[in-house]
């Protein structure tokens, strides 16, 4: 980060921590702020041809007590989670819609957008630490060409907007899925034009669960595990304040999975699989506020491992702008 960018981070920290105050309704306060950002984002894009309905997604992690943890997506589907230990669950919801608000701000920094300096030095960096030559680069059939195939096809767009893409590889590469690409001898520029196009669906996600399904018919145990890692991983970035979708998605992902395994082999498939010691996000995700309501709807504790969606709080927007080190595609 710049040190313009370090100044306004400082400037705007104190002003995020200090604007709840007895005499505002604090659901009113930075959840609203977030709201307005998005809202007035979508006017300031509203010349362009196509217009896109995207929402503030807020979603919870049910614990029958305290800490409680809260998830906010952004339009482009950047996902931010409480970084306090939050003894209510309107509590995590602010400090949820706080980090991301603070990532939305932060995104709209000169410093935020993929220039052709970042992308010289994203470039050695990667080289450096894959021990290849940055000459590499030039070459679209090795991993680091493809990295910077990708970084030059997002110049001038902003971090967040480049981790949105970036994540639909980094799940891709995970699952397996761009290694069975390579095998069927499928050219990198071709699968990087089709799944930049298409993004992440629900469509992607059961595939990935069907995969996941098949491994475990092979490796029973192996979706308890995998499903401990992703949950692992999850709670330590939401912990360090950094951006979640690779990580929820994978614990959505095997959880999926995971709840088909359920539904064949009950009731013993569920004793198998070893619950992880996280106490609130052992749970599945499920509804924590309706449209219309500020005030909490308590959820009861559930074992199943199956992601429920959310009563999703609307804003009529246009995804703008949204970065993480990610891993090279293959």
């Amino acid at each position: 980060m710049t040190m313009s960018g370090m100044k306004v981070w400082e400037s705007i920290m104190p002003n995020l921590s200090q604007i709840e105050t007895d005499t505002c309704p604090k659901d009113l306060t930075v959840v609203a702020m977030l709201h307005h950002f998005w809202e007035q984002k979508h006017v300031s894009q509203s010349d362009k041809s196509v217009e896109i309905e995207s929402i503030l997604l807020y979603e919870s992690a049910p614990s029958p007590s305290a800490p409680y943890v809260c998830y906010v997506t952004l339009p482009g589907g950047s996902c931010f989670g409480n970084f306090k230990v939050c003894d209510t669950q309107a509590e995590a919801r602010r400090d949820a819609a706080r980090v991301a608000l603070m990532n939305s701000l932060m995104n709209e920094l000169p410093c935020r957008r993929i220039s052709s300096q970042f992308i010289a030095q994203s470039l050695q960096q990667a080289a450096t630490d894959s021990a290849v030559s940055i000459e590499d680069a030039r070459d679209s059939s090795t991993s680091i060409g493809t990295y910077s195939l990708l970084l030059h096809s997002y110049t001038g767009r902003t971090m967040l907007e480049f981790q949105e893409m970036m994540t639909v590889f980094q799940l891709l590469h995970w699952n397996g899925t761009l290694k069975a690409l390579r095998e069927k001898r499928c050219s990198r520029q071709s699968v990087i034009s089709y799944y930049s196009q298409r993004g992440l669906d629900e469509y992607m996600r059961s595939s990935m669960a069907l995969d996941w399904l098949g491994r475990e018919q092979s490796s029973p145990g192996l979706l308890g595990e995998e499903l401990q890692v992703a949950q692992r991983e999850l709670v330590l970035a939401r912990r360090r304040g950094t951006e979640l979708r690779f990580y929820k998605e994978k614990t959505e992902i095997i959880s999926l999975a995971l709840s088909q395994t359920y539904i064949k082999n009950a009731p013993d498939t569920w004793q198998q699989v070893h619950c992880p010691t996280f106490k609130q996000e052992q749970f599945p995700l499920q509804r924590l506020y309706s449209q219309d309501e500020l005030d909490p709807i308590s959820t009861p504790c559930s074992r199943s491992p199956t992601l429920n969606k959310n009563t999703r709080q609307k804003v009529s927007l246009t995804p703008g702008p949204e970065h993480s080190r990610v891993p090279l595609p293959e």
